[in-house]
């Protein structure tokens, strides 16, 4: 098995980067969240991987850090989650928020994401919530307001139009970076990010 492939990028699509490795191209599928980090490399690159063997393909998948790769091989362990959807699902949400999405118990965070079902939310959260990590000071309760400035900033993007969902999302990122955030930054940053 691979551990990691470095060389120079000569592809870069949100979907695989192919890195030329000493002549020899990799075609390497990534999430969203790798994409973002690749862009604008222009020196040699390490991409740790994951090697799916299939009957029809062999595949890589590729991630910027172990960490990443070790959350990847943890989603692929639940029943119903396969390489693509893990990739899916880290591509749409970010690796913090992942975590503290399964700590949580959200399953609507995880039904949002394209071909996540509810079984399949409750599943993961089931199979993952004692094997994630996460520092105790970084616990946020998904499922409750953080504070009175998320509940006043939430309560002010609906009102300005935009869905719940959203909002909750783009709050809750913004409050796991800066818990002590005034409601006034909140809207701020958020409606940057929206």
């Amino acid at each position: 098995m691979y551990d990691y492939i470095s060389g120079t990028i000569t592809e870069l699509n949100p979907a695989y980067v192919v890195i030329d490795n000493h002549g020899m191209g990799y075609m390497i599928n990534i999430s969203l969240t790798c994409y973002n980090q690749l862009q604008g490399a222009r020196d040699v690159v390490r991409l740790y991987v994951y090697e799916a063997l299939r009957d029809d393909a062999h595949l890589l998948y590729g991630f910027v850090d172990k960490r990443e790769r070790e959350f990847f091989l943890l989603l692929i362990t639940v029943s119903g989650v396969g390489p693509n959807s893990a990739r899916l699902i880290q591509s749409s949400l970010p690796p913090a928020e992942l975590e503290q999405t399964i700590a949580s118990g959200n399953a609507a965070m995880l039904k949002a994401v394209k071909g996540i079902g509810a079984k399949t939310a409750q599943r993961i959260i089931v199979d993952l919530k004692d094997k994630i990590k996460v520092p105790d000071n970084a616990l946020i309760d998904m499922n409750q307001s953080a504070s009175a400035s998320y509940d006043e900033a939430l309560s002010a993007l609906v009102m300005l139009g935009f869905t719940q969902q959203l909002s909750q999302k783009t709050l809750k990122a913004l409050f796991l970076k800066e818990p002590g955030l005034s409601v006034e930054n909140a809207i701020k940053k958020a409606l940057k990010m929206m």
